[in-house]
């Protein structure tokens, strides 16, 4: 079985750490090239870097800041936030990023996946999926784009099917509804999407306890579990957490283990 894999996620915003609650309420949560070199020296096995303000203030990602986290780590860097075309995708993977993320260009124009897709190929083009429930009930779901604040009229699981036509390699799957609340996965939304694709899932939204995690990999069916503030804030020590999964029976690679 292949290893699991826990994703710490820096949420970027005019060049310091954010982290809110259901995508509102930012507060600040320190300098992006300090943690990522502390999270680089804990053993995480890969990190996620998003500008979440780019799409809704029309700016670039903030390629010096990705080249900066680049330079501290020995493992992949994901880099998002305001990639709109293959010229921004080439910018962030210029600039030290393994694998770009898109969200709201790739729900405007599906081809751009293809575009990055054929450039740096599958493995590098991860499709960003904001989901939360569809108002009125708990039985469906709906993808919201820009930041959250716009309703894309599509399920989730449909267009990660459509991604994965255009050549997505992952998908990066957020519960807004549990996003910064740290009262666990949403396991059925994201059971939901990876049972539906060939590609790996990452499970974010909701991280709070241990057993979040472990419920993530085995109900949820997730690939990777990606976490924000228990992370940063140190509630959770990251080669603890990979024991403690290990002893569960969810491969985790360990310490001094590299990808």
């Amino acid at each position: 079985m292949l290893a699991r894999r826990l994703i710490a996620c820096l949420d970027v915003s005019h060049g310091q750490v954010v982290k809110g609650v259901n995508f509102d309420g930012l507060k600040d949560a320190g300098d992006p090239v300090a943690l990522a070199r502390r999270y680089n020296d804990e053993g995480i096995d890969e990190l996620v870097v998003l500008d979440i303000s780019a799409t809704l203030e029309g700016r670039s990602a903030f390629i010096d800041t990705i080249a900066a986290i680049a330079r501290e780590l020995f493992i992949p860097l994901t880099a998002g936030g305001g990639i709109r075309s293959l010229a921004d995708a080439r910018a962030v993977i210029e600039a030290g990023a393994d694998k770009v993320s898109v969200n709201t260009a790739a729900l405007l124009d599906p081809p751009l996946i293809s575009a990055i897709a054929d450039t740096y190929g599958s493995q590098a083009t991860v499709v960003a999926i904001d989901a939360r429930m569809t108002p009125g009930g708990p039985e469906s779901y709906e993808v919201v784009s820009r930041a959250g604040t716009s309703p894309a009229g599509r399920a989730p699981l449909e267009w990660a099917r459509e991604a994965a036509t255009f050549g997505a390699g992952e998908i990066l799957l957020t519960s807004i509804d549990r996003d910064g609340t740290r009262q666990g996965f949403d396991c059925r939304l994201t059971a939901e999407v990876s049972d539906g694709v060939s590609m790996p899932v990452i499970a974010s939204g909701g991280a709070g306890t241990y057993e979040h995690f472990a419920d993530v990999f085995t109900r949820g069916r997730a690939d990777a579990a990606l976490a924000a503030s228990v992370f940063h804030f140190q509630h959770h020590n990251v080669p603890g957490l990979k024991r403690w999964l290990s002893t569960r029976n969810i491969p985790m690679r360990l310490t001094g283990e590299r990808c």
